[in-house]
């Protein structure tokens, strides 16, 4: 979280929420949903500006409830998430290949999903920022490597399946995978069971 915006907050404590105006798309993007792409059950406008998406990954961040958002200055903009709260890539290095997510943080994975629609989600850990209340109601942001799920990228669907042992499940697939010389499970989920296993709030309300 930049200083600045925490700054801001101290100066400004009582801005109003904003809600439905900001998306992460399926394939990492930040989109921008005005009140004719709200109403109109429209994706939104991907935000291209490089310095405004990494403004947004930066302060990037979600509450205990499971809500995700950007504080933007003084004002949080509660996001809707179209997938998962991340959007991993895998990404060549000196390692081999890293898991990227779209704010740029490398996520180190601990096991695999695959849902009914052939989508692919990694399990694993972020270091995220995350809002909460202390005892004494003092409002603060705390960073820590928390458990989360990313869904993998479609590019990278053929690069996973070359990593990958697959047995057939009645109505999805699983087995194992293999990520920098360890095995990894890869098990079936609904997609459906995604939001409650993993704590996040897909459509944030008021």
């Amino acid at each position: 979280m930049d200083d600045q915006v925490l700054r801001s907050l101290m100066k400004w404590p009582n801005v109003p929420d904003c809600y439905g105006w900001l998306a992460l798309d399926r394939r990492g993007h930040w989109r921008m949903r005005d009140e004719f792409a709200q109403q109109n059950n429209l994706p939104g406008q991907v935000i291209q500006h490089a310095a405004l998406n990494d403004f947004i990954g930066r302060n990037y961040a979600c509450d205990e409830s499971g809500r995700y958002f950007f504080q933007n200055g003084p004002q949080r903009v509660f996001i809707t998430l179209d997938a998962t709260p991340w959007i991993v890539r895998i990404i060549p290095s000196g390692a081999g290949a890293d898991l990227t997510n779209q704010c740029h943080q490398i996520m180190e994975p601990t096991a695999a999903l695959s849902d009914e629609k052939g989508n692919i989600y990694i399990v694993g850990t972020v270091n995220q920022t995350i809002y909460s209340r202390n005892k004494n109601d003092n409002n603060q942001f705390v960073k820590r490597d928390s458990q989360t799920v990313a869904l993998l990228h479609g590019h990278d669907l053929d690069h996973f399946s070359e990593l990958a042992k697959l047995r057939e499940e009645a109505c999805s697939f699983g087995g194992s995978w293999t990520w920098q010389d360890k095995q990894l499970p890869l098990d079936p989920i609904h997609s459906e069971e995604l939001a409650s296993r993993f704590n996040y709030i897909a459509q944030p309300q008021p």
